[in-house]
């Protein structure tokens, strides 16, 4: 296990306040926020710490209320909503400094036979052939605004394997608009095993992970570069997953990523992760605020 992920495995093992109320810390992102990963993922670990082991999350639905304070911890508090023969809901609201952050539902499951069918898995290249995005970065650090950005950008995802099918949208910056898509493979950099070997924590992986992507199609459809790359100013508004089957975020993953729109100062975009294999195992869905400063 690397460094990196294990720090990041640190940061989701929460603190215990009280029955339902949990406390974790926050660590500075590439820009002076909280990640929207890291406090989903946090969020989700709160809920999970709540309902029986062998009900695993399949949906959740969550909000960005402000932007996160990195050098202050972040308060979990779970509301038990409900607690069914089959389906267990929580709902979690992020707390710093006296007000709400973050708002997150989620639902869990207990194991069910029942009907299949799936969309079949796009065609992408091995991930083997493809370069790391942390070693991509340094060769690209004369298009980002500050000298230090991609620096930042690589220790940030130090604990992730992400590794873009094309070009990342930094990397396309002014060679005009291209197709509203984007798919990036990811893993963990190094194995999860012993204790850590659990299906939530992988989940909570996955929900970390899915954050960091999704609204690059947007970008990519009018050429605007990336976040730290020209004039656009964005962050995530709202958040949803659905898992649908068991995986390993310490395995390759397929992240298919689009945007079937983008109006009003925000873009939608919605993704798909697939198994090395092709089983379709989780499907996301976000809303951002995608903003271009006026001229004159």
């Amino acid at each position: 296990m690397s460094e990196a992920l294990d720090s990041l495995l640190g940061l989701l093992d929460l603190e215990r306040v009280e029955r339902d109320i949990f406390r974790g810390a926050s660590r500075p992102a590439v820009v002076p926020r909280v990640f929207g990963g890291q406090v989903a993922a946090q969020a989700l670990v709160a809920a999970g710490r709540t309902v029986p082991d062998d009900r695993p999350a399949h949906s959740l639905h969550a909000y960005f209320l402000r932007p996160g304070d990195p050098g202050a911890p972040i308060v979990y508090t779970v509301d038990r909503i409900r607690d069914g023969r089959s389906f267990t809901t929580r709902r979690v609201v992020a707390v710093q400094h006296g007000q709400p952050v973050f708002h997150l539902s989620a639902s869990f499951q207990a194991y069910e036979e029942g009907l299949e069918h799936q969309d079949p898995m796009p065609r992408a290249p091995d991930p083997e052939t493809l370069p790391n995005s942390t070693d991509l970065l340094p060769r690209h650090a004369h298009l980002f605004t500050e000298p230090d950005v991609a620096r930042r950008l690589a220790e940030a995802r130090a604990a992730v394997d992400l590794r873009y099918v094309r070009e990342p949208p930094y990397a396309a910056a002014g060679r005009g608009p291209g197709e509203a898509r984007s798919q990036v493979w990811f893993r963990t950099h190094g194995k999860l095993d012993g204790e850590r070997d659990q299906p939530m924590l992988h989940i909570c992986l996955a929900t970390y992970v899915s954050d960091m992507t999704l609204l690059d199609s947007v970008l990519l459809a009018h050429g605007r570069g990336g976040w730290t790359v020209g004039d656009v100013v964005g962050a995530s508004l709202d958040h949803a997953m659905w898992f649908h089957r068991p995986f390993r975020a310490d395995e390759w993953l397929l992240y298919d990523q689009a945007s079937p729109t983008s109006q009003g100062g925000r873009g939608l975009a919605r993704g798909q992760i697939y198994t090395a294999d092709g089983r379709l195992v989780a499907s996301v869905i976000q809303e951002g605020a995608v903003r271009v400063p006026r001229s004159g």
